[in-house]
């Protein structure tokens, strides 16, 4: 192309490179936009399966120097602030949730986990210190039952706290049985197990059972079950605490029951036979599944044979328990008494 001067020159060419520099410029976005998206994903999903995994320090680690790039992203915000509170590290998850409750103040569940740590923070420190969070408390979660009438969570975080709060500084029973209430409208078996767990705290040992039996009826959760036996521990009913647990293994099939039965028998001196053969069983079928270990099976088994005179067989269960966990006093202290028989 001929130009007629410098000047048309110029601005052609001119105009040619800005083109140029735009198609670029469009280029480089599209290619370099999913790269930053697929890398800010990548880090979450990274982030997610170590927290799944219990890494919760490589969480912390990760999203700390994620969030110094995107300081707004709410969802590395909460898995920071959940990794912190899996480490019982209060004031950095206190900051994590307030800073979603600022950023977005209309999600309850942001103001039931700010409302948590603060829990936590107050139980962590002494009972005058604790005092001064209590107000804070009470309003985030207030806060999230009001932004969500069916936040159940919530609403039984307010029945514990009305309970647990001594009256001078704003406990009520009739609250804590209000939000029972509200439960219950929501989900028959947590308002029934909110209401025995109000009672139970009221020592209202009767009420309480009656609670517990229709959650029972009505959902059946080990979790039920659960409740009942240690209601009946507390009261010292341990033949109706093996005969709930009994019920419950008809229920489930859960080798870990077999333990709870074997656990009840060793402590209070009862169904000593059953409580062996149940142990035995537990033993024979154990997983990781089951949860608490062998050497406590073994423990109790050393207990039996105690209540039974056996001093050989005691010591045999006892020593195996010892050389399974040898940093537990207990064991260490039924042994003491096994050698005295």
């Amino acid at each position: 192309m001929q130009y007629q001067n410098q000047k048309q020159y110029q601005e052609t060419e001119g105009m040619k490179f800005v083109k140029l520099y735009d198609v670029r410029y469009l280029f480089m976005f599209l290619f370099v936009a999913p790269l930053i998206s697929f890398s800010q994903s990548s880090v979450l999903s990274n982030a997610k399966q170590s927290f799944e995994e219990k890494k919760y320090e490589i969480v912390e680690q990760t999203l700390e120097a994620y969030l110094k790039i995107s300081p707004n992203d709410l969802e590395g915000i909460e898995l920071l602030g959940d990794a912190y509170g899996q480490q019982e590290k209060w004031d950095h998850a206190i900051d994590a949730y307030e800073k979603l409750v600022a950023l977005k103040p209309n999600v309850a569940n942001y103001h039931y986990k700010f409302g948590g740590a603060l829990g936590m923070k107050a139980l962590s420190v002494s009972k005058l210190r604790a005092v001064a969070f209590i107000g804070d408390i009470k309003s985030a979660f207030l806060k999230a039952a009001e932004l969500d009438p069916k936040h159940i969570n919530t609403r039984w975080a307010l029945v514990e706290l009305y309970m647990q709060l001594p009256g001078i500084i704003g406990g009520s029973k009739s609250k804590s049985l209000k939000y029972a209430d509200e439960l219950q409208a929501l989900s028959e078996v947590d308002g029934y197990l909110a209401k025995g767990y109000v009672y139970e705290y009221d020592d209202e040992p009767e009420l309480a059972e009656e609670f517990y039996k229709k959650a029972i009826k009505i959902g059946g959760s080990l979790t039920c079950f659960d409740k009942l036996t240690k209601l009946y521990e507390s009261q010292k009913q341990p033949e109706k605490a093996i005969a709930n647990i009994e019920d419950a293994q008809k229920k489930h099939k859960r080798n870990a029951l077999h333990y709870q039965i074997g656990k009840v028998a060793a402590e209070y001196n009862i169904e000593l036979n059953k409580g062996q053969r149940c142990l035995q069983i537990y033993i024979k079928n154990h997983s990781a599944a089951d949860g608490v270990p062998t050497a406590w099976a073994n423990y109790r088994l050393a207990q039996i044979h105690r209540h039974k005179g056996n001093q050989s067989e005691a010591l045999k269960y006892i020593n195996l328990a010892i050389t399974a966990l040898p940093k537990i006093k207990a064991f260490q202290k039924e042994k003491t008494d096994i050698l005295k028989l």
